[in-house]
């Protein structure tokens, strides 16, 4: 299974929470989607000579911007350039004020079968301070349009932890999604990150700061709620009903290759990772004339071949916050070593309930998932103890403190 993502780094106006790469001038637009499409034949072999596509995922930015035609111009050089699976997921990222009547229409004429669209609240105002462009009203009512046009596969995104969103407004913003009948929902603390909008304005004192203390009170209701309402918890911020998991995003968390389209984009292929440019002119500046893709390295995009480390801390990071788990199977197949290593690092989470294990698979409890970042940290190896070890050659790390991130 590989999937491909494209980033379309376009946005009407600036959330004041969001650290993503995008523009709110839509000058360069069409030269970036003609970058993007020779993009798409230099990098036609990425994924192996002939690979098979399961999922594409069009995010941002706010892909929804794009109109009819320049969505079509993207899929017919896909189409064209890849082998898409004939029951491939298509999920494009949508703004409720930009999903109109006549968008919905043109978005079931196209190829996108899946919708995962931002509402992020159905308060105003929470939506005036995460400064989002639609209105509560909108949120409610472009979910009736798209499900009126016919489209079922869809998620929805909310956040928690505001300091705008009282228990009883997140209460009421869950209620909201399941009374519509909406089958994944992804809920995500709100984290104030360095050099945004938000962060800025705490600093001065014109926003109120987040208190962790809710985020974790209200993502625990989450639980319950989603737990009552028959939705699995397959992921810490995702909550699905049977049959609607998200392909692609799962395709991330169980270590799978994927191609990644556009400024900023970021690819894996099992070995390395690898990310563009964030920067759209350099983007479009260094694809108009190139003639293969391995000249424009350190001009448009980098790569970092995983080390045994890195794989196994990536492994343990992404595989502990989800219903997957982290398996004794593929432990022992990362080296001995990092099996050992986990097996024993592990050992006191699960005297203290963290973690559950279950015919060799280990799972966080959901206890866990409120501390998920510190126990798979604990469970981490450094590399430049395990490089330098006199073990090292066996694939036997030693015991240290996590400082991986990913």
């Amino acid at each position: 299974m590989a999937g491909i993502y494209l980033h379309i780094p376009f946005c009407k106006q600036a959330c004041h929470y969001c650290n993503f790469h995008f523009s709110t001038s839509l000058r360069l637009k069409a030269d970036l989607l003609e970058a993007v499409r020779r993009e798409i034949v230099l990098r036609r072999h990425y994924l192996g000579q002939a690979p098979r596509i399961e999922s594409v995922y069009l995010g941002g930015g706010t892909p929804s911007l794009l109109t009819e035609a320049e969505l079509m111009t993207l899929f017919e050089q896909l189409d064209t350039t890849f082998t898409l699976a004939s029951d491939a997921e298509i999920t494009l990222e949508a703004n409720p004020d930009d999903l109109g009547p006549q968008k919905v229409d043109a978005l079931r004429r196209s190829p996108v079968n899946r919708l995962s669209i931002g509402l992020q609240s159905f308060s105003e105002e929470d939506l005036r301070y995460f400064n989002r462009a639609h209105t509560a009203d909108e949120a409610v009512r472009c979910l009736q349009r798209v499900q009126d046009a016919g489209f079922e596969d869809l998620t929805v995104d909310l956040i928690y932890g505001a300091p705008t969103t009282g228990d009883a407004q997140w209460a009421a913003n869950v209620q909201q999604v399941l009374d519509l009948g909406i089958p994944h929902l992804s809920c995500y603390a709100l984290t104030v990150e360095p050099r945004t909008a938000l962060a800025h304005l705490i600093e001065k004192g014109k926003a109120r700061p987040v208190d962790d203390e809710q985020s974790a009170r209200q993502f625990e209701l989450l639980m319950d709620w989603m737990s009552a309402a028959g939705y699995e918890h397959y992921e810490i911020s995702n909550f699905a009903r049977p049959g609607h998991r998200a392909r692609h995003n799962s395709s991330y968390w169980l270590g799978l290759p994927y191609l990644g389209l556009g400024p900023s984009a970021h690819s894996f292929d099992g070995q390395s990772r690898q990310w563009n440019v964030s920067h759209n002119p350099r983007y479009i500046k260094s694809l108009k004339a190139a003639e293969q893709w391995a000249g424009l390295e350190h001009e448009l995009w980098e790569r970092e071949m995983l080390t045994p480390v890195r794989r196994y801390n990536e492994y343990v990071l992404t595989r502990l916050r989800t219903a997957w788990g982290c398996t004794a199977e593929e432990l022992k197949a990362l080296g001995e070593g990092f099996w050992a290593h986990f097996r024993r690092e592990a050992m006191p989470f699960l005297q203290n309930g963290l973690v559950s294990e279950q015919e060799g698979v280990y799972r966080l409890s959901r206890r866990g998932t409120l501390l998920a970042d510190r126990i798979a940290s604990d469970s981490f190896v450094d590399e430049p103890e395990y490089m330098t070890s006199s073990n090292a050659a066996e694939d036997r790390p030693g015991k240290q403190p996590g400082c991986f991130r990913f």
